[in-house]
């Protein structure tokens, strides 16, 4: 699974012209799922996007998690982010998951989040998403959880 991370002010996703979910501070969450990946993987991610300090304390230094600052997320599912460029210019996606079982990770991550208390917005599965954000700082954090 890759994860890219982003932390926001706030955050939209609009699906047919719709709001489907919304946040204020916290985490942007590009979800790419792997044809190999597992609920380890999955597991990983959650743990990790869960205690990542990036959120600056009174001195102004990245030291504050998700929880401390009651930041929100919202995860958006994006198989590109297993895109292969490595020949000509036509992106392969040959390691990105199946749809189903990746849905069904999606959903997993989703509800991982909301059971350790957050409140999580979501994008929709396999639809064509316009997703809008203020990135904070900037801050991108892009986390492979084959590279633990």
């Amino acid at each position: 699974m890759k994860a890219v991370i982003q932390r926001v002010t706030r955050g939209k996703v609009t699906i047919e012209g719709k709001v489907h979910g919304e946040i204020g501070r916290g985490f942007v969450v590009l979800l790419g799922v792997a044809k190999d990946d597992t609920k380890e993987d999955m597991d990983y991610l959650v743990k990790k996007i869960s205690g990542l300090r990036v959120f600056e304390d009174t001195e102004g230094k990245m030291n504050l998690g998700l929880k401390d600052v009651n930041g929100e997320l919202l995860i958006i599912s994006q198989f590109t982010l297993f895109a292969n460029t490595k020949k000509g210019n036509r992106p392969s996606f040959v390691d990105a998951g199946l749809p189903e079982p990746s849905k069904a990770f999606y959903l997993e991550f989703i509800q991982a989040f909301r059971s350790l208390g957050f409140n999580v917005g979501e994008g929709e599965f396999g639809a064509d998403m316009a997703v809008e954000l203020v990135n904070d700082g900037p801050v991108t954090i892009i986390i492979d959880s084959k590279n633990r």
